[in-house]
């Protein structure tokens, strides 16, 4: 089974380091490139935190990266315009496929009018506007702000834009998938719900039952499994638990869309063997 890994970080401080310790990996290219062959995984989408000054980061070939906009990107409404020239740049870049908003952090509306000119940058060149939902990984951080009824709101006002809800909207996954049953332009990955390396995984699944279960009731009663994407955090999680735990919350015969097909589509993917793990 060929993957792709919706949402991913790179990054080289510390901080990265000690989750990718806690995972069972090294935070490195080298040793994220090993696990992916050694796992499936062909590509991987980076949700990228650099400077929107770096027009052209120099990310492996085996990923993609969404441009990011987040509190180290340092996020103005005063100066959205210039900003969006720069995303315009970034778009043009044919590794760049999507947007990431980090709502909860930066303290926005993603409905906010005064990111129009994101919105219309997304429709013209045809790329997804990925948006963190849910928990955050900063107690500094509001809530209100990344709760998944607010990308109602957005999708219901942008609906040209392809919006992708990230990480379900953990853990409210009855509002999250009330959502995306409402609105066409919405899909979700199901990356950043594990944490660590899981030690006994048939213990982890029983203990955590109740939010297991819940998660799994709310995609069964959606049954449109060609909207969610798989996607790992890394290096939040160990990656061989991530493709058992998604295995776990989905039917087997929609592996192959969850996966893999509704990543390539979504974020219009041209996969070769340039750009997929075969060549790195």
């Amino acid at each position: 089974m060929k993957i792709i890994d919706a949402h991913l970080h790179l990054g080289t401080d510390a901080y990265f380091d000690a989750i990718a310790k806690a995972a069972g990996h090294e935070n490195n290219v080298e040793h994220l490139a090993e696990q992916y062959r050694a796992r499936g995984l062909v590509h991987g989408i980076v949700m990228g935190n650099l400077p929107l000054e770096n027009t052209a980061p120099q990310y492996p070939a085996f990923v993609s990266y969404c441009v990011g906009i987040d509190s180290r990107v340092g996020f103005d409404r005063e100066t959205i315009k210039a900003q969006a020239v720069l995303v315009e740049q970034h778009f043009r870049n044919p590794q760049c496929v999507g947007l990431k908003l980090y709502p909860g952090y930066n303290y926005f509306y993603i409905y906010d009018d005064c990111l129009e000119p994101f919105y219309e940058l997304a429709q013209k060149y045809a790329k997804p506007v990925a948006v963190h939902m849910g928990l955050t990984a900063s107690n500094d951080a509001l809530l209100k702000y990344s709760h998944p009824l607010v990308m109602d709101e957005a999708a219901t006002k942008f609906r040209g834009v392809q919006f992708v809800m990230c990480h379900f909207g953990e853990p409210w996954f009855e509002d999250a998938a009330a959502v995306i049953e409402k609105n066409p332009n919405v899909v979700a990955d199901l990356s950043g719900i594990l944490t660590a390396k899981i030690p006994d995984f048939a213990a982890f699944l029983q203990k955590k039952h109740f939010y297991i279960d819940r998660m799994k009731g709310w995609l069964e009663y959606l049954d449109s499994y060609d909207r969610f994407l798989f996607g790992t955090d890394w290096p939040l999680a160990n990656l061989g638990d991530y493709i058992k735990f998604t295995q776990e919350i989905i039917p087997a015969e929609h592996w192959e869309a969850v996966f893999f097909a509704n990543a390539q589509r979504v974020y219009h993917l041209q996969l070769t063997e340039g750009n997929t793990i075969n060549r790195y």
